[in-house]
């Protein structure tokens, strides 16, 4: 059984975001990089907690949380804690 961490980096070359979700993810993260990059290296980090919960999968690290859509792997949002 391949666990939730293990799917999301297998089909990492998927995760995206619309151009809302860009700018939002930005101001609620407080970062100056590309987001979508930057979600996906907070993805691959070994410290990274990943779970499903509904239609959504949750990362958790350093006081965050990303959101994404597990079906078309949309980043929703990021936001601190």
């Amino acid at each position: 059984m391949v666990c939730v961490k293990e799917k999301l980096i297998h089909n990492i070359d998927r995760v995206h975001t619309t151009t809302m979700g860009y700018d939002r993810i930005k101001k609620n993260l407080n970062i100056k990089s590309d987001p979508v990059n930057y979600c996906i290296d907070k993805i691959k980090d070994d410290n990274s907690i990943v779970y499903k919960k509904g239609k959504n999968y949750y990362i958790e690290i350093n006081n965050i949380v990303i959101t994404i859509n597990s079906s078309s792997y949309t980043i929703i949002t990021g936001h601190k804690r």
